[in-house]
Protein backbone atom coordinates (compact mmCIF):
# COMPACT_ATOMS: atom_id res chain seq x y z
CA UNK A 1 0.00 0.00 0.00
CA UNK A 2 1.40 3.37 -1.00
CA UNK A 3 2.00 5.80 1.83
CA UNK A 4 0.26 9.19 1.73
CA UNK A 5 2.47 12.08 0.61
CA UNK A 6 4.08 14.43 3.09
CA UNK A 7 2.68 17.92 3.47
CA UNK A 8 4.91 20.96 3.67
CA UNK A 9 4.50 24.46 5.04
CA UNK A 10 6.32 26.19 2.20
CA UNK A 11 5.85 25.93 -1.54
CA UNK A 12 9.50 26.84 -2.02
CA UNK A 13 10.74 23.71 -0.24
CA UNK A 14 12.52 20.99 -2.17
CA UNK A 15 9.36 18.94 -2.31
CA UNK A 16 9.65 16.25 -4.94
CA UNK A 17 7.13 13.57 -5.73
CA UNK A 18 8.72 10.17 -5.43
CA UNK A 19 7.59 9.23 -8.92
CA UNK A 20 9.29 12.18 -10.61
CA UNK A 21 12.88 11.66 -11.85
CA UNK A 22 13.16 15.34 -12.77
CA UNK A 23 12.57 16.36 -9.18
CA UNK A 24 15.43 14.13 -8.11
CA UNK A 25 17.66 15.88 -10.63
CA UNK A 26 16.52 19.19 -9.12
CA UNK A 27 17.52 17.90 -5.68
CA UNK A 28 21.00 16.99 -6.95
CA UNK A 29 21.40 20.46 -8.47
CA UNK A 30 20.63 22.14 -5.16
CA UNK A 31 22.92 19.82 -3.23
CA UNK A 32 25.81 20.63 -5.57
CA UNK A 33 25.04 24.34 -5.49
CA UNK A 34 25.36 24.18 -1.71
CA UNK A 35 28.67 22.28 -2.01
CA UNK A 36 27.07 19.12 -0.63
CA UNK A 37 26.58 20.72 2.77
CA UNK A 38 23.97 19.26 5.05
CA UNK A 39 21.66 22.26 5.02
CA UNK A 40 18.19 21.13 4.16
CA UNK A 41 15.86 23.63 2.52
CA UNK A 42 12.91 21.50 3.52
CA UNK A 43 10.63 22.80 6.23
CA UNK A 44 9.30 19.54 7.59
CA UNK A 45 10.58 18.43 10.94
CA UNK A 46 13.27 15.81 11.35
CA UNK A 47 13.42 14.84 14.97
CA UNK A 48 14.81 12.05 17.09
CA UNK A 49 12.36 9.49 18.35
CA UNK A 50 11.32 9.34 21.95
CA UNK A 51 12.57 5.78 22.17
CA UNK A 52 15.45 4.97 24.48
CA UNK A 53 19.08 5.11 23.40
CA UNK A 54 19.08 1.35 22.82
CA UNK A 55 16.61 1.61 19.92
CA UNK A 56 17.81 1.41 16.31
CA UNK A 57 15.51 2.16 13.39
CA UNK A 58 15.85 -0.32 10.54
CA UNK A 59 14.65 0.33 6.99
CA UNK A 60 13.86 -3.16 5.69
CA UNK A 61 11.86 -3.11 2.47
CA UNK A 62 11.56 -6.89 2.25
CA UNK A 63 14.27 -8.02 -0.19
CA UNK A 64 16.92 -10.56 0.76
CA UNK A 65 18.39 -11.60 4.09
CA UNK A 66 18.18 -8.88 6.73
CA UNK A 67 17.86 -11.38 9.58
CA UNK A 68 21.64 -11.48 10.01
CA UNK A 69 21.79 -7.71 10.49
CA UNK A 70 18.91 -7.89 12.97
CA UNK A 71 20.75 -10.59 14.85
CA UNK A 72 23.99 -8.58 14.87
CA UNK A 73 22.20 -5.51 16.24
CA UNK A 74 20.53 -7.55 18.97
CA UNK A 75 23.81 -9.35 19.67
CA UNK A 76 25.30 -5.92 20.44
CA UNK A 77 22.50 -5.21 22.89
CA UNK A 78 20.21 -2.93 20.88
CA UNK A 79 16.50 -3.06 20.18
CA UNK A 80 15.08 -2.62 16.68
CA UNK A 81 12.27 -0.45 15.47
CA UNK A 82 11.12 -1.16 11.91
CA UNK A 83 10.23 1.59 9.48
CA UNK A 84 6.59 1.31 8.49
CA UNK A 85 5.95 4.84 7.24
CA UNK A 86 8.12 7.73 6.00
CA UNK A 87 7.41 9.47 9.30
CA UNK A 88 9.28 6.68 11.09
CA UNK A 89 12.42 7.67 9.17
CA UNK A 90 12.05 11.31 10.16
CA UNK A 91 11.67 10.39 13.84
CA UNK A 92 14.60 7.96 13.92
CA UNK A 93 17.35 8.43 16.45
CA UNK A 94 19.71 6.19 14.42
CA UNK A 95 18.83 4.74 11.03
CA UNK A 96 20.34 1.70 9.31
CA UNK A 97 19.45 0.98 5.69
CA UNK A 98 20.61 -2.53 4.61
CA UNK A 99 19.87 -2.28 0.89
CA UNK A 100 19.76 -5.62 -0.90
CA UNK A 101 18.64 -6.76 -4.35
CA UNK A 102 18.53 -4.72 -7.53
CA UNK A 103 18.98 -0.92 -7.69
CA UNK A 104 15.85 -0.29 -9.80
CA UNK A 105 13.60 -2.43 -7.62
CA UNK A 106 14.82 -0.72 -4.47
CA UNK A 107 14.29 2.78 -5.89
CA UNK A 108 10.83 1.78 -7.06
CA UNK A 109 9.88 0.69 -3.54
CA UNK A 110 11.39 3.81 -1.96
CA UNK A 111 9.68 6.12 -4.42
CA UNK A 112 6.24 4.55 -4.28
CA UNK A 113 6.24 4.44 -0.48
CA UNK A 114 7.49 7.99 -0.01
CA UNK A 115 10.60 6.67 1.71
CA UNK A 116 12.99 8.26 -0.81
CA UNK A 117 11.88 11.74 0.15
CA UNK A 118 12.15 11.01 3.84
CA UNK A 119 15.61 9.47 3.43
CA UNK A 120 16.95 12.52 1.62
CA UNK A 121 15.60 14.83 4.29
CA UNK A 122 16.99 12.69 7.11
CA UNK A 123 20.46 12.51 5.54
CA UNK A 124 20.57 16.20 4.64
CA UNK A 125 19.88 16.95 8.30
CA UNK A 126 23.08 15.10 9.28
CA UNK A 127 21.36 12.55 11.49
CA UNK A 128 23.11 9.23 12.28
CA UNK A 129 22.76 7.01 9.21
CA UNK A 130 24.42 3.79 8.07
CA UNK A 131 23.79 2.44 4.57
CA UNK A 132 24.96 -1.07 3.75
CA UNK A 133 25.78 -2.43 0.27
CA UNK A 134 22.92 -1.23 -1.95
CA UNK A 135 22.21 1.22 0.85
CA UNK A 136 25.44 2.96 -0.22
CA UNK A 137 24.83 2.71 -3.97
CA UNK A 138 21.37 4.29 -3.76
CA UNK A 139 22.93 7.50 -2.39
CA UNK A 140 24.54 8.14 -5.80
CA UNK A 141 23.00 9.92 -8.76
CA UNK A 142 22.25 6.83 -10.82
CA UNK A 143 23.11 3.24 -11.64
CA UNK A 144 23.60 1.46 -14.95
CA UNK A 145 22.08 -1.74 -13.48
CA UNK A 146 19.06 -2.40 -15.71
CA UNK A 147 19.22 1.28 -16.49
CA UNK A 148 20.32 3.95 -16.24
CA UNK A 149 18.16 4.29 -13.13
CA UNK A 150 17.97 7.49 -11.09
CA UNK A 151 19.17 7.22 -7.47
CA UNK A 152 18.72 9.49 -4.47
CA UNK A 153 21.28 11.92 -5.91
CA UNK A 154 23.05 12.80 -2.67
CA UNK A 155 26.53 11.82 -3.89
CA UNK A 156 27.85 12.65 -7.39
CA UNK A 157 28.55 9.72 -9.67
CA UNK A 158 27.07 6.69 -11.42
CA UNK A 159 27.19 3.14 -10.08
CA UNK A 160 28.58 0.83 -12.79
CA UNK A 161 29.26 -2.87 -13.24
CA UNK A 162 32.69 -4.38 -12.63
CA UNK A 163 34.64 -5.07 -15.80
CA UNK A 164 35.18 -8.82 -16.15
CA UNK A 165 37.16 -8.50 -19.39
CA UNK A 166 40.39 -8.00 -17.43
CA UNK A 167 40.14 -11.44 -15.81
CA UNK A 168 38.45 -10.40 -12.57
CA UNK A 169 35.44 -12.50 -11.69
CA UNK A 170 32.05 -10.86 -11.33
CA UNK A 171 30.34 -10.79 -8.85
CA UNK A 172 33.06 -9.59 -6.50
CA UNK A 173 32.52 -12.15 -3.74
CA UNK A 174 34.72 -12.61 -0.71
CA UNK A 175 36.97 -11.01 1.88
CA UNK A 176 38.95 -8.04 0.61
CA UNK A 177 41.17 -5.30 2.04
CA UNK A 178 40.30 -1.64 2.62
CA UNK A 179 42.49 1.37 1.94
CA UNK A 180 41.24 3.80 4.56
CA UNK A 181 41.62 7.38 3.32
CA UNK A 182 40.11 9.83 5.75
CA UNK A 183 38.77 9.96 9.26
CA UNK A 184 36.22 7.19 9.05
CA UNK A 185 35.33 6.81 12.74
CA UNK A 186 33.37 3.57 12.37
CA UNK A 187 36.32 1.91 10.55
CA UNK A 188 38.82 2.62 13.32
CA UNK A 189 38.99 -1.06 14.32
CA UNK A 190 39.36 -2.46 10.79
CA UNK A 191 43.09 -1.83 10.48
CA UNK A 192 44.68 -4.66 8.51
CA UNK A 193 41.65 -6.97 8.56
CA UNK A 194 39.57 -8.20 5.62
CA UNK A 195 35.86 -7.40 5.27
CA UNK A 196 33.22 -9.27 3.28
CA UNK A 197 31.95 -8.03 -0.09
CA UNK A 198 29.32 -9.49 -2.41
CA UNK A 199 28.30 -7.27 -5.34
CA UNK A 200 28.49 -6.83 -9.11
CA UNK A 201 28.20 -3.03 -9.24
CA UNK A 202 30.31 -0.29 -7.64
CA UNK A 203 30.91 3.46 -7.59
CA UNK A 204 34.22 4.91 -8.78
CA UNK A 205 36.11 7.73 -6.99
CA UNK A 206 36.11 11.12 -8.75
CA UNK A 207 36.96 14.72 -8.06
CA UNK A 208 33.27 15.41 -7.53
CA UNK A 209 32.79 12.78 -4.79
CA UNK A 210 36.28 12.61 -3.25
CA UNK A 211 35.23 14.55 -0.14
CA UNK A 212 32.75 11.81 0.70
CA UNK A 213 35.15 8.88 0.45
CA UNK A 214 36.42 7.32 3.67
CA UNK A 215 37.87 4.13 2.17
CA UNK A 216 38.41 2.39 -1.15
CA UNK A 217 39.00 -1.20 -2.21
CA UNK A 218 40.83 -2.59 -5.21
CA UNK A 219 39.27 -5.19 -7.46
CA UNK A 220 40.48 -4.62 -10.98
CA UNK A 221 40.31 -0.91 -10.23
CA UNK A 222 39.76 1.19 -7.14
CA UNK A 223 36.14 1.55 -6.13
CA UNK A 224 34.40 3.29 -3.22
CA UNK A 225 34.20 0.95 -0.23
CA UNK A 226 32.76 3.48 2.24
CA UNK A 227 31.68 7.09 2.54
CA UNK A 228 31.31 9.47 5.44
CA UNK A 229 30.00 12.98 5.84
CA UNK A 230 29.37 14.08 9.42
CA UNK A 231 27.06 11.53 11.03
CA UNK A 232 26.25 9.91 7.70
CA UNK A 233 28.05 6.67 6.89
CA UNK A 234 27.63 4.02 4.20
CA UNK A 235 29.65 0.92 3.32
CA UNK A 236 29.72 -1.29 0.22
CA UNK A 237 30.69 -4.37 2.23
CA UNK A 238 28.59 -6.26 4.77
CA UNK A 239 29.67 -5.61 8.38
CA UNK A 240 27.07 -8.12 9.64
CA UNK A 241 28.91 -10.79 7.59
CA UNK A 242 32.47 -9.65 8.38
CA UNK A 243 32.92 -11.52 11.66
CA UNK A 244 34.24 -9.75 14.73
CA UNK A 245 35.63 -6.89 12.64
CA UNK A 246 32.20 -6.27 11.19
CA UNK A 247 30.60 -6.29 14.62
CA UNK A 248 33.09 -3.65 15.74
CA UNK A 249 32.00 -1.43 12.82
CA UNK A 250 28.36 -1.73 13.83
CA UNK A 251 29.27 -1.13 17.47
CA UNK A 252 31.14 2.06 16.63
CA UNK A 253 28.16 3.35 14.68
CA UNK A 254 25.71 2.47 17.46
CA UNK A 255 28.00 3.60 20.30
CA UNK A 256 30.26 6.28 18.77
CA UNK A 257 31.57 7.52 22.13
CA UNK A 258 32.29 4.15 23.68
CA UNK A 259 35.89 3.16 24.40
CA UNK A 260 37.07 0.18 22.41
CA UNK A 261 40.33 -1.66 22.08
CA UNK A 262 41.62 -2.25 18.58
CA UNK A 263 42.45 -5.91 18.02
CA UNK A 264 45.68 -6.21 16.02
CA UNK A 265 45.75 -8.48 12.98
CA UNK A 266 48.44 -11.13 12.68
CA UNK A 267 48.35 -10.73 8.90
CA UNK A 268 48.03 -7.53 6.87
CA UNK A 269 45.13 -7.74 4.43
CA UNK A 270 46.25 -6.61 0.97
CA UNK A 271 43.84 -8.05 -1.60
CA UNK A 272 40.94 -10.45 -2.16
CA UNK A 273 41.51 -13.53 -0.03
CA UNK A 274 40.97 -17.13 -1.03
CA UNK A 275 38.04 -18.50 0.97
CA UNK A 276 37.97 -21.64 3.10
CA UNK A 277 34.39 -22.88 3.43
CA UNK A 278 33.00 -25.42 5.86
CA UNK A 279 30.18 -27.54 4.44
CA UNK A 280 27.56 -29.33 6.51
CA UNK A 281 25.55 -32.04 4.75
CA UNK A 282 22.34 -32.13 6.76
CA UNK A 283 19.60 -34.75 6.79
CA UNK A 284 17.30 -36.58 9.18
CA UNK A 285 18.58 -39.87 10.55
CA UNK A 286 16.37 -42.92 10.98
CA UNK A 287 15.15 -41.58 14.33
CA UNK A 288 14.02 -38.30 12.79
CA UNK A 289 16.82 -36.19 14.29
CA UNK A 290 18.53 -33.61 12.07
CA UNK A 291 22.24 -34.47 11.91
CA UNK A 292 25.37 -33.52 10.01
CA UNK A 293 26.56 -36.44 7.94
CA UNK A 294 29.22 -37.09 5.29
CA UNK A 295 29.18 -39.37 2.31
CA UNK A 296 31.71 -41.65 0.69
CA UNK A 297 31.02 -40.97 -2.99
CA UNK A 298 27.60 -39.70 -1.80
CA UNK A 299 26.83 -42.79 0.33
CA UNK A 300 26.01 -41.50 3.86
CA UNK A 301 25.20 -44.88 5.45
CA UNK A 302 27.58 -46.66 7.81
CA UNK A 303 28.70 -50.03 6.50
CA UNK A 304 27.42 -51.86 9.57
CA UNK A 305 24.61 -54.30 10.30
CA UNK A 306 22.35 -51.40 11.36
CA UNK A 307 23.23 -49.42 8.20
CA UNK A 308 22.43 -46.17 10.04
CA UNK A 309 23.00 -42.66 8.73
CA UNK A 310 26.52 -41.48 9.57
CA UNK A 311 26.18 -38.93 12.41
CA UNK A 312 28.97 -36.36 12.74
CA UNK A 313 27.27 -33.83 14.99
CA UNK A 314 24.53 -31.26 15.42
CA UNK A 315 24.37 -28.64 12.67
CA UNK A 316 23.91 -25.48 14.77
CA UNK A 317 26.71 -26.40 17.19
CA UNK A 318 29.12 -27.35 14.40
CA UNK A 319 28.41 -24.17 12.43
CA UNK A 320 29.08 -22.10 15.55
CA UNK A 321 32.37 -23.88 16.14
CA UNK A 322 33.49 -23.43 12.54
CA UNK A 323 32.74 -19.72 12.79
CA UNK A 324 34.99 -19.50 15.85
CA UNK A 325 37.64 -21.57 14.04
CA UNK A 326 37.81 -19.03 11.22
CA UNK A 327 35.64 -20.46 8.43
CA UNK A 328 35.01 -17.77 5.82
CA UNK A 329 31.57 -19.14 5.00
CA UNK A 330 29.24 -21.90 6.16
CA UNK A 331 27.28 -23.99 3.66
CA UNK A 332 24.30 -26.17 4.61
CA UNK A 333 23.25 -28.77 2.05
CA UNK A 334 19.91 -30.41 2.77
CA UNK A 335 20.83 -33.62 1.01
CA UNK A 336 17.32 -35.10 1.02
CA UNK A 337 15.77 -31.84 -0.19
CA UNK A 338 15.51 -33.18 -3.75
CA UNK A 339 12.67 -35.47 -2.63
CA UNK A 340 11.17 -33.60 0.34
CA UNK A 341 9.10 -30.41 0.47
CA UNK A 342 11.55 -27.82 1.89
CA UNK A 343 8.96 -25.43 3.31
CA UNK A 344 7.64 -28.35 5.32
CA UNK A 345 11.15 -28.96 6.62
CA UNK A 346 10.80 -26.79 9.71
CA UNK A 347 13.92 -28.20 11.43
CA UNK A 348 16.12 -27.05 8.50
CA UNK A 349 14.62 -23.59 8.60
CA UNK A 350 15.19 -23.50 12.34
CA UNK A 351 18.82 -24.50 11.83
CA UNK A 352 19.29 -21.40 9.69
CA UNK A 353 17.49 -19.14 12.15
CA UNK A 354 19.43 -20.35 15.18
CA UNK A 355 22.78 -20.37 13.35
CA UNK A 356 22.39 -16.79 12.13
CA UNK A 357 21.93 -15.58 15.71
CA UNK A 358 25.60 -16.13 16.52
CA UNK A 359 27.41 -16.77 13.23
CA UNK A 360 28.38 -13.57 11.42
CA UNK A 361 29.85 -14.90 8.19
CA UNK A 362 27.89 -15.75 5.02
CA UNK A 363 25.48 -18.70 5.13
CA UNK A 364 24.54 -20.68 2.04
CA UNK A 365 21.76 -23.27 1.95
CA UNK A 366 20.86 -25.75 -0.76
CA UNK A 367 18.51 -28.61 -1.37
CA UNK A 368 15.07 -28.85 -2.95
CA UNK A 369 14.87 -25.32 -4.31
CA UNK A 370 12.32 -25.79 -7.07
CA UNK A 371 8.57 -25.47 -7.69
CA UNK A 372 6.40 -27.64 -5.42
CA UNK A 373 2.81 -28.71 -5.00
CA UNK A 374 2.07 -29.73 -1.41
CA UNK A 375 -0.35 -32.41 -0.20
CA UNK A 376 -3.19 -29.89 -0.23
CA UNK A 377 -2.63 -29.02 -3.87
CA UNK A 378 -1.10 -25.60 -3.09
CA UNK A 379 1.56 -24.55 -5.60
CA UNK A 380 4.77 -23.02 -4.29
CA UNK A 381 7.18 -21.39 -6.72
CA UNK A 382 10.91 -21.84 -6.38
CA UNK A 383 11.05 -18.12 -5.65
CA UNK A 384 8.79 -18.60 -2.62
CA UNK A 385 10.98 -21.46 -1.39
CA UNK A 386 14.14 -19.36 -1.77
CA UNK A 387 12.48 -16.37 -0.11
CA UNK A 388 11.74 -18.44 2.97
CA UNK A 389 15.36 -19.54 3.14
CA UNK A 390 16.49 -15.90 2.87
CA UNK A 391 14.05 -14.81 5.57
CA UNK A 392 15.38 -17.59 7.79
CA UNK A 393 18.97 -16.37 7.56
CA UNK A 394 20.50 -17.57 4.29
CA UNK A 395 22.65 -15.14 2.31
CA UNK A 396 22.91 -17.37 -0.74
CA UNK A 397 20.91 -20.31 -2.00
CA UNK A 398 22.37 -23.24 -3.89
CA UNK A 399 20.43 -24.84 -6.76
CA UNK A 400 21.32 -28.32 -8.00
CA UNK A 401 19.01 -30.55 -10.02
CA UNK A 402 16.68 -27.77 -11.11
CA UNK A 403 19.59 -25.85 -12.62
CA UNK A 404 20.52 -28.92 -14.68
CA UNK A 405 17.04 -29.15 -16.15
CA UNK A 406 16.99 -25.41 -16.86
CA UNK A 407 20.37 -25.59 -18.61
CA UNK A 408 19.28 -28.56 -20.71
CA UNK A 409 16.21 -26.67 -21.87
CA UNK A 410 18.19 -23.52 -22.60
CA UNK A 411 20.85 -25.36 -24.60
CA UNK A 412 18.15 -27.21 -26.51
CA UNK A 413 16.09 -24.15 -27.45
CA UNK A 414 18.50 -21.24 -27.15
CA UNK A 415 15.73 -19.34 -25.36
CA UNK A 416 15.80 -17.91 -21.84
CA UNK A 417 12.24 -18.36 -20.63
CA UNK A 418 12.77 -16.50 -17.36
CA UNK A 419 10.68 -19.16 -15.65
CA UNK A 420 13.39 -21.39 -14.19
CA UNK A 421 14.21 -21.16 -10.49
CA UNK A 422 17.69 -19.92 -11.39
CA UNK A 423 16.37 -17.06 -13.52
CA UNK A 424 13.57 -16.07 -11.14
CA UNK A 425 15.69 -15.93 -8.01
CA UNK A 426 18.59 -14.19 -9.76
CA UNK A 427 16.25 -11.56 -11.18
CA UNK A 428 14.72 -10.71 -7.79
CA UNK A 429 17.69 -11.13 -5.44
CA UNK A 430 20.63 -10.61 -7.78
CA UNK A 431 22.99 -13.22 -9.23
CA UNK A 432 25.34 -12.86 -6.24
CA UNK A 433 22.67 -14.64 -4.16
CA UNK A 434 22.51 -17.71 -6.43
CA UNK A 435 24.99 -20.59 -6.36
CA UNK A 436 24.68 -23.53 -8.75
CA UNK A 437 25.91 -26.84 -7.35
CA UNK A 438 27.29 -29.18 -10.02
CA UNK A 439 27.58 -32.91 -9.23
CA UNK A 440 29.53 -34.54 -12.07
CA UNK A 441 30.95 -38.02 -12.48
CA UNK A 442 34.11 -38.70 -14.51
CA UNK A 443 33.59 -40.79 -17.66
CA UNK A 444 36.83 -42.01 -19.25
CA UNK A 445 37.31 -42.09 -23.01
CA UNK A 446 39.91 -43.42 -25.39
CA UNK A 447 38.88 -40.97 -28.10
CA UNK A 448 37.50 -37.50 -27.28
CA UNK A 449 35.45 -37.65 -30.48
CA UNK A 450 33.28 -40.37 -28.95
CA UNK A 451 31.06 -37.75 -27.23
CA UNK A 452 29.65 -34.34 -28.12
CA UNK A 453 30.67 -32.85 -24.77
CA UNK A 454 33.82 -31.03 -23.72
CA UNK A 455 36.60 -33.49 -22.94
CA UNK A 456 40.03 -33.07 -21.39
CA UNK A 457 43.24 -35.02 -21.28
CA UNK A 458 43.44 -36.25 -17.68
CA UNK A 459 46.56 -36.17 -15.54
CA UNK A 460 45.91 -39.73 -14.31
CA UNK A 461 44.76 -42.24 -16.97
CA UNK A 462 41.61 -44.32 -16.49
CA UNK A 463 41.45 -47.98 -15.40
CA UNK A 464 42.07 -49.17 -18.96
CA UNK A 465 44.67 -46.57 -19.79
CA UNK A 466 42.17 -44.02 -21.14
CA UNK A 467 43.79 -40.61 -21.55
CA UNK A 468 40.62 -38.55 -21.90
CA UNK A 469 37.47 -37.96 -19.90
CA UNK A 470 34.28 -35.95 -19.86
CA UNK A 471 32.31 -35.09 -16.74
CA UNK A 472 28.68 -36.20 -16.81
CA UNK A 473 26.33 -34.14 -14.66
CA UNK A 474 23.92 -35.87 -12.31
CA UNK A 475 20.71 -35.01 -10.47
CA UNK A 476 18.84 -36.35 -7.43
CA UNK A 477 21.90 -36.51 -5.20
CA UNK A 478 24.08 -38.21 -7.82
CA UNK A 479 21.56 -40.96 -8.51
CA UNK A 480 20.74 -40.09 -12.11
CA UNK A 481 23.09 -39.18 -14.92
CA UNK A 482 22.03 -36.54 -17.44
CA UNK A 483 23.01 -35.89 -21.08
CA UNK A 484 25.00 -32.76 -20.29
CA UNK A 485 28.61 -32.20 -19.32
CA UNK A 486 29.95 -30.10 -16.45
CA UNK A 487 31.56 -27.66 -18.89
CA UNK A 488 28.33 -27.16 -20.85
CA UNK A 489 26.31 -26.81 -17.64
CA UNK A 490 28.68 -24.24 -16.14
CA UNK A 491 28.61 -22.06 -19.26
CA UNK A 492 24.81 -22.27 -19.49
CA UNK A 493 24.03 -21.44 -15.86
CA UNK A 494 26.35 -18.44 -15.97
CA UNK A 495 24.26 -17.10 -18.86
CA UNK A 496 21.03 -17.89 -16.99
CA UNK A 497 22.05 -15.83 -13.96
CA UNK A 498 24.21 -17.90 -11.59
CA UNK A 499 26.63 -15.82 -9.55
CA UNK A 500 28.85 -18.64 -8.32
CA UNK A 501 29.49 -22.33 -8.97
CA UNK A 502 29.96 -24.99 -6.30
CA UNK A 503 31.90 -27.65 -8.17
CA UNK A 504 31.73 -31.14 -6.66
CA UNK A 505 33.11 -34.42 -7.99
CA UNK A 506 31.44 -37.72 -7.14
CA UNK A 507 34.62 -39.71 -7.87
CA UNK A 508 36.64 -37.71 -5.33
CA UNK A 509 33.96 -37.34 -2.64
CA UNK A 510 35.15 -38.67 0.72
CA UNK A 511 38.38 -40.10 -0.71
CA UNK A 512 40.77 -37.61 0.91
CA UNK A 513 43.16 -37.77 -2.06
CA UNK A 514 42.77 -34.20 -3.20
CA UNK A 515 40.49 -32.12 -5.36
CA UNK A 516 39.93 -33.04 -9.01
CA UNK A 517 42.37 -30.50 -10.44
CA UNK A 518 41.56 -31.37 -14.06
CA UNK A 519 37.86 -30.66 -13.54
CA UNK A 520 38.30 -27.51 -11.47
CA UNK A 521 40.82 -26.00 -13.88
CA UNK A 522 38.54 -26.70 -16.85
CA UNK A 523 35.50 -25.02 -15.24
CA UNK A 524 37.27 -22.12 -13.52
CA UNK A 525 38.98 -21.25 -16.84
CA UNK A 526 35.67 -21.43 -18.72
CA UNK A 527 33.51 -19.04 -16.68
CA UNK A 528 33.90 -15.50 -15.35
CA UNK A 529 31.99 -16.10 -12.10
CA UNK A 530 33.66 -17.45 -8.94
CA UNK A 531 34.13 -21.22 -8.64
CA UNK A 532 34.21 -23.08 -5.30
CA UNK A 533 36.31 -26.26 -5.38
CA UNK A 534 34.71 -29.17 -3.52
CA UNK A 535 35.18 -32.91 -2.91
CA UNK A 536 38.37 -34.75 -2.01
CA UNK A 537 40.30 -32.58 0.47
CA UNK A 538 42.33 -34.69 2.88
CA UNK A 539 45.25 -32.46 3.90
CA UNK A 540 46.28 -28.81 4.08
CA UNK A 541 48.43 -29.33 0.98
CA UNK A 542 45.33 -30.11 -1.07
CA UNK A 543 44.06 -26.57 -0.47
CA UNK A 544 47.28 -24.87 -1.59
CA UNK A 545 47.42 -27.20 -4.61
CA UNK A 546 43.95 -26.27 -5.86
CA UNK A 547 44.63 -22.56 -5.44
CA UNK A 548 48.04 -22.80 -7.12
CA UNK A 549 46.93 -24.89 -10.10
CA UNK A 550 43.44 -23.53 -10.82
CA UNK A 551 41.49 -20.28 -10.75
CA UNK A 552 39.21 -21.43 -7.94
CA UNK A 553 38.10 -18.58 -5.68
CA UNK A 554 37.34 -20.81 -2.70
CA UNK A 555 37.78 -24.36 -1.46
CA UNK A 556 35.20 -26.28 0.53
CA UNK A 557 35.57 -29.28 2.82
CA UNK A 558 33.37 -31.23 5.17
CA UNK A 559 34.52 -34.57 6.59
CA UNK A 560 38.08 -33.55 7.50
CA UNK A 561 36.65 -30.66 9.53
CA UNK A 562 33.87 -32.72 11.15
CA UNK A 563 36.26 -35.49 12.18
CA UNK A 564 38.84 -32.92 13.34
CA UNK A 565 41.47 -34.45 11.07
CA UNK A 566 42.46 -31.06 9.64
CA UNK A 567 41.49 -27.90 11.59
CA UNK A 568 40.40 -24.85 9.60
CA UNK A 569 43.07 -22.74 11.26
CA UNK A 570 45.76 -25.19 10.13
CA UNK A 571 44.55 -24.83 6.55
CA UNK A 572 44.81 -21.05 6.75
CA UNK A 573 48.20 -21.05 8.41
CA UNK A 574 49.49 -23.36 5.67
CA UNK A 575 48.05 -21.16 2.91
CA UNK A 576 49.63 -18.08 4.48
CA UNK A 577 53.02 -19.78 4.55
CA UNK A 578 52.54 -20.60 0.87
CA UNK A 579 51.99 -16.87 0.19
CA UNK A 580 48.31 -17.31 -0.61
CA UNK A 581 46.13 -14.46 0.67
CA UNK A 582 43.75 -15.61 3.41
CA UNK A 583 41.72 -14.04 6.18
CA UNK A 584 43.26 -14.85 9.55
Amino acid sequence: MEAPPFSYSSSSSLAFRSSSPSSLLFLRYNLRKNHLKFKSSRNFSVRASSAGSSAVTLLDYGAGNVRSLRNAIRYLGFDIKDVKTPEDILKADRLIFPGVGAFASAMDVLNKSGMAEALCSYIESDRPFLGICLGLQLLFESSEENGPVTGLGLIPGMVGRFDSSNGFRVPHIGWNALQIRNDSEILDDVGDHHVYFVHSYRAIPSDENKDWISSTCNYGDNFIASVRRGNVHAVQFHPEKSGEVGLSILRRFLQPKSAMTKKPSEVKASKLAKRVIACLDVRSNDKGDLVVTKGDQYDVREHTEENEVRNLGKPVELAGQYYKDGADEITFLNITGFRDFPLGDLPMLQVLRYTSENVFVPLTVGGGIRDFIDVNGRHYSSLEVASEYFRSGADKISIGSDAVYAAEEYLGTGVKTGKSSLEQISRVYGNQAVVVSIDPRRVYLKDPKDVEFKTIRVANPGPNGEEFAWYQCTVSGGREGRPIGAYELAKAVEELGAGEILLNCIDCDGQGKGFDIDLIKMISDAVSIPVIASSGAGSVEHFSEVFAKTNASAALAAGIFHRKEVPIQSVKEHLFKEHIEVRI
